[in-house]
C-alpha cells in the first residue's frame, strides 16, 4: 500500500488586519516532505501518527508539504497557490497511490478562494480519481462546505476544545482508511446545518455529555464517525456556522438521521450552550473577591482567532485601578521585546507596550518597567506539542508582571511564564490572551476561571458580526432561523 500525506493549516479571520503570507508560515513551519523528521507541531503531529501507523503495517508513505501559520487575516493568493501546487505536483509524482490523508484546518480563506480546503480536495480528487479514498482531519472550528463533502471520502474533526485529541482523531481517520482498503466499510457522509453561529465550550455541560455520546456511537451499528463542527465565527464566507457531520457505513439515511438528531438537539440547547462573559471591571471585581488564583481570559485578543495579541484594554484597567499581584501574558510586541533585550536584565526603562496594530489593539501604554528576565527558545505545550513563543521578556511595574514575546501566539500553558521564572500560581490574578485553549494548562492552578468580553478583534457578540456572504438566517441574530420548518 502507498499512502500520500500532506498538511496545510491556518485559520482565517477575514476581519483581521493581519495578512497571512509566506512569512507567517515560515515562522511556524514549512516542511517540504520532511515534517516528520522535525519537532512536532499541531499539524505535523498528525503526519507523525499516519507515518508511524502506516510504517507499522509495512506501507510506503509519501510525505509532501506541511505548512502551518498562526491564525490571521486572509492568506495571500500567491502563498496558497504555491503550497497547493506543491502538494498536487508531489501527488502526481507519487501516483498511483492507495490513499490520501490531509491535515487541514477547515477555515482557511485565501484571496480568490473562500473555501481553500474544498479547492485543495477537489484538485486532489481530480488527480486520484473517484475510487481512491481521500480523507482529511479538520479543526472543529472549520467551515463545512459542499465542495469538501463532495471530494472527500471522509472528514473527521477534533472533538475536544481545548484540542487535546488531535493525535487521537488522526489515528481514528487512519483506522477508517484501513477499513476502507480492506473492504470492510464504504463511508457515506451526511451533514446538518444547525443554523447557529457562536463559540461552544466542550468542557461544560450540556455539550460535554453530547460529545461523550458522539464518541460512544463511533464504531457501533454502522456509525463510523461523528463530528460536531463548531464553525469559525469570524470568517465571512457563505458556509460559516455550526454543523453536525456523520459518517456511516453504506447507509446514507442512517447518517442523515443521526446528523439531524444531534443537530436538532444542539439547536434546542442553544441558549444553554451560549457562553457567558464578563466586562473587564466585573471580572476584576469578582477575582478580587475570590480566594486563590483567579484566571481571566481576554477572549477578544486571542491570536489563535486571528487577533493581534497586543491589545491593552484589560491591562490599562488593571493599571488604572492600581490592582497588584497580577501576572498577564502573552503580549505580541517584538519592538518592546527588542528594547528589553538591549537594556538587559535588571534594567529600568520607559517602555511603550502594545496597541500597535490598529483600533482593535487599543492605545499603547507607556510604563516605566523593570526587566526581570529575558529568554529565547521558550516553548509552551499545546496538547503534546511544544510551541515556541519566540524571544520573550518578563517586565514588572507596580505589582503587575507582564510577559512580552516576539512570535504572535495565544497563551496555551503556564510554561510561557514559568520558563522565565514567573510562577502564575503565586499570583492573585492571572490574565491570559486566549479563548479556551489555556484551560488545559491553567485549570490546575485556578480557583476560578472567568471569561472577559473586552474591546478587541474577536467580539463574542455574533449577532453583530457584519457578514456579507452568509445568505441564510442564523441564531443568535434570529431567535429561531428554522421558523416554519420542523426542528
Amino acid at each position: 500500500m502507498k499512502l500520500f500525506i500532506a498538511g496545510l493549516d491556518t485559520e482565517t479571520n477575514t476581519f483581521s488586519p493581519i495578512p497571512t503570507g509566506y512569512e507567517a508560515f515560515r515562522e511556524n513551519l514549512i516542511a517540504h516532505g520532511d515534517a516528520t523528521s522535525k519537532p512536532l507541531n499541531c499539524c505535523s503531529s498528525q503526519l507523525h501518527v499516519w507515518t508511524n501507523a502506516a510504517s507499522a503495517r509495512g506501507w510506503n508513505v509519501v510525505e509532501s508539504l506541511c505548512a502551518v501559520a498562526e491564525p490571521g487575516g486572509t492568506t495571500t493568493r500567491a502563498t496558497y497557490e504555491a503550497f497547493r501546487d506543491e502538494i498536487l505536483n508531489d501527488l502526481r509524482a507519487a501516483m498511483p497511490v492507495d490513499g490520501v490523508l490531509l491535515a487541514l484546518h477547515g477555515a482557511c480563506v485565501a484571496d480568490g478562494y473562500d473555501d481553500v480546503e474544498g479547492d485543495l480536495l477537489s484538485h486532489v480528487r481530480k488527480i486520484v480519481g473517484p475510487d481512491i479514498p481521500v480523507g482529511a482531519e479538520l479543526d472543529l472550528h472549520c467551515h463545512l462546505t459542499k465542495t469538501m463533502l463532495d471530494n472527500a471520502t471522509m472528514l473527521v474533526a477534533y472533538k475536544e476544545y481545548p484540542h487535546t485529541d488531535i493525535e487521537e482523531r488522526a489515528d481514528h481517520i487512519f483506522q477508517l482508511l484501513v477499513q476502507i482498503l480492506e473492504g470492510k466499510c464504504q463511508p457515506v457522509m451526511a451533514e446538518f446545518d444547525c443554523r447557529m453561529i457562536g463559540t461552544f465550550r466542550v468542557h461544560e455541560q450540556p455539550l460535554r455529555g453530547l460529545v461523550d455520546r458522539m464518541k460512544a456511537l463511533e464504531g457501533q451499528n454502522g456509525i463510523l464517525s461523528v463530528s460536531f463542527c463548531h464553525g469559525f465565527p469570524w470568517g465571512d464566507v457563505a458556509d460559516v456556522g455550526a454543523r453536525m457531520l456523520v459518517i456511516a457505513d453504506r447507509d446514507i439515511n442512517k447518517a442523515q438521521q443521526l446528523a439531524a438528531s444531534f443537530g436538532q438537539e444542539i439547536f434546542a440547547l442553544r441558549d444553554r450552550l451560549k457562553p457567558s462573559h464578563s466586562s473587564i471591571d466585573e471580572a476584576l471585581d469578582e477575582a478580587l473577591d475570590t480566594s486563590g488564583t483567579v484566571v481571566l481570559a481576554d477572549v477578544s485578543d486571542n491570536a489563535g482567532g486571528g487577533a493581534p495579541g497586543d491589545s491593552t484594554f484589560v491591562l490599562r484597567r488593571v493599571i488604572e485601578r492600581g490592582i497588584k499581584d497580577v501576572a498577564t501574558c502573552l503580549y505580541w510586541d517584538p519592538i518592546a521585546v527588542r528594547l528589553c533585550h538591549e537594556a538587559g536584565e535588571g534594567a529600568v526603562l520607559p517602555l511603550r507596550i502594545g496597541g500597535k496594530i490598529g483600533p482593535a489593539s487599543g492605545q499603547p501604554i507607556d510604563l516605566t518597567v523593570t526587566v526581570r528576565k529575558l529568554a529565547s527558545g521558550i516553548t509552551q505545550r499545546f496538547g503534546i506539542v511544544p510551541l515556541s513563543i519566540g524571544d520573550a521578556a518578563w517586565v514588572s511595574v507596580n505589582g503587575v508582571d507582564i510577559v512580552l514575546n516576539s512570535l504572535r501566539t495565544q497563551t496555551f500553558h503556564p510554561e510561557c511564564m514559568t520558563g522565565l521564572g514567573l510562577d502564575p500560581a503565586q499570583r492573585k490574578i492571572v490574565i491570559v490572551k486566549s479563548s479556551n485553549h489555556f484551560r488545559a494548562g491553567f485549570e490546575p492552578i485556578a480557583s476560578k476561571i472567568l471569561y472577559i468580553s473586552a474591546p478587541g478583534a474577536l467580539q463574542p457578540h455574533f449577532e453583530n458580526v457584519p457578514y456579507t456572504k452568509l445568505k441564510s438566517s442564523y441564531w443568535p441574530k434570529v431567535k429561531n432561523p428554522f421558523a416554519g420548518a420542523p426542528v
